[in-house]
């Protein structure tokens, strides 16, 4: 080795131990290092909660089933023009469909025999023979559906499958807003997903089953939610901390498609019934009362003379049927049912759901300032319904020429409206044998922003019949500032009340 090849291997240990000795401390100084050194906080609640959530998985996991269905060929959106809640059968379930597709949604075990609760919606359009259910251990089974209840958004499949978990069913009426909950199910392809929220709202009516194509047949009193569901989540379960279903997964509110805090579950009481029935006959046995019926504002309280907002107002009674054998008439109020109050019509129209022809009800009905009790036997449906009488005879002291029925136009100026009297081919043509025609009202005033509308035909106020306008304007001229009048009118074939209420000064 020559002296320069010493000389630099020297200077470089020299070098290599003073940066050793002078970083040394440093490199030690940070090895011992320690993150994240507070103590957790000991708290039973946290870990006591906690294991609710873990054990409530466990419990309900192996109940919930993926269902995947192939469609038949449709021709046209099912959810055209619903663009605020629809049903959620995935990612692409707004876009036209001319082909089969594949589709998928959940469901969840209610018997050791194979019988599993699901939406309608679900497999509403299914090929029969091509619905195919996943199981949380893997396994795959053909289904075959037992029943469908569109009314309620219901469906029972069945598999021949016997070694399965079933899944505790509760009380949907005592659910309570606040109520911690958790929903499972397999949104966006993603099985055995448990998402959890709080009970936001109950009782919600959002229209979604009369867009469906069952018009006012059906039947909402979702429980709403916040926890989390997405498309692939429709038919799971909605479930308490005690593990027991409370509700079925139906639908969201949304924009996009997705999650936005907003989730609908059936109460699972009314889908008991409705299981029940569907294994047992293969469709539902559902009571009447032969009843139309509407909810309650403030306005339309005051005008019935009701302490506050709540109820069922009954629109039209069908002729021959349930109620009008009670004695129930068009205008009275049910505010309770086997004791229950009802503080919504969608609620009245739940309870009655659940039971069948020949079963009886209690009613509570308030009418004309009292209240009454009605027993009333249920019957099965009659779609035949006589909305206003007509035997032909013209009642009428107006003149029906046209110059005679303009000159006798009354406008209520407070209330935004104008009425004319009613000629003999209105009357002929309407089927009514009294009344007024509006002819005229004003945008944004009063009865503008109460649904009134040229044409509608004014039958009766404070449930006193109008033969004239003379009649309507006395009543009216009784009238106090902010007083309300209740109003019964007819469009169409359609006999309803409203309420307008007199500004104040």
């Amino acid at each position: 080795m020559s002296k320069k090849s010493i000389i630099a291997s020297v200077l470089l240990l020299f070098f290599g131990v003073v940066f050793s000795f002078m970083l040394g401390p440093r490199l030690a100084c940070e090895s011992q290092i320690k993150l994240g050194g507070a103590p957790p906080i000991n708290n039973p609640d946290y870990k006591s909660l906690s294991k609710a959530f873990i054990d409530v998985s466990k419990a309900v996991s192996p109940t919930v089933v993926s269902i995947t269905v192939t469609t038949k060929p449709k021709s046209k959106n099912d959810q055209q023009g619903n663009e605020w809640f629809f049903h959620f059968f995935g990612p692409e379930g707004q876009q036209q469909q001319q082909v089969p597709q594949m589709e998928g949604g959940s469901g969840f075990v209610i018997s050791q025999d194979g019988y599993i609760m699901t939406n309608n919606h679900v497999v509403a359009d299914a090929d029969e023979k091509k619905i195919e259910v996943t199981f949380s251990d893997g396994k795959k089974e053909k289904a075959k559906i037992i029943g469908t209840d569109p009314t309620t958004d219901l469906a029972i499949i069945r598999v021949e499958r016997k070694d399965l978990s079933v899944a505790a069913l509760g009380n949907s009426d005592d659910v309570e807003i606040g109520e911690m909950v958790v929903a499972v199910g397999n949104p966006l392809g993603l099985e055995g997903t448990v998402t959890s929220g709080i009970v936001s709202a109950t009782g919600r009516s959002i229209g979604i089953l009369r867009q469906e194509g069952v018009g006012n047949l059906g039947i909402e009193n979702f429980i709403q939610t916040d926890a989390a569901i997405n498309p692939g989540n429709s038919g799971g379960p909605l479930v308490n901390l005690r593990g027991e279903v409370v509700g079925i997964n139906s639908a969201i509110a949304t924009t996009n498609q997705r999650y936005q805090g907003y989730g609908f579950a059936i109460p699972i009481n009314l889908a008991k019934v409705v299981a029940e029935d569907l294994i047992k006959n293969g469709k539902v046995r559902r009571g009447y009362l032969g009843v139309m019926i509407s909810p309650i504002d403030d306005k339309m309280a005051k005008a019935l003379g009701l302490e506050k907002p709540e109820g069922a107002l009954i629109q039209e009674v069908q002729k021959d049927g349930a109620a009008e054998e009670a004695g129930i008439k068009a205008g009275d109020v049910v505010i309770s049912i086997d004791g229950k109050n009802v503080k919504a019509s969608n609620e009245l129209q739940s309870l009655i759901a659940r039971k069948h022809p020949g079963e009886k009800v209690s009613l509570k009905i308030f009418r004309d300032g009292k209240n009454i009790e009605k027993s009333v036997t249920l019957r099965a449906r009659n779609d035949e319904q006589d909305v206003a009488k007509n035997d032909g005879k013209d009642n009428s002291e107006e003149k029906d020429d046209s110059e005679s029925i303009a000159s006798k136009t009354v406008t209520f100026d407070k209330l935004g409206l104008s009425i004319q009297p009613l000629t003999a081919d209105q009357k002929k043509d309407s089927k009514v044998d009294n009344g007024v025609v509006v002819s005229k009202v004003e945008t944004m005033g009063e009865a503008f922003t109460n649904g009134l509308t040229q044409g509608d035909i004014i039958l009766q106020a404070d449930k006193k019949d109008i033969t004239s306008t003379k009649d309507l304007k006395n009543i009216i001229d009784k009238k106090k500032s902010g007083d309300a009048i209740l109003l019964r009118i007819k469009r169409g074939e359609t006999v309803s009340f409203i309420a307008l209420q007199l500004p104040k000064e």
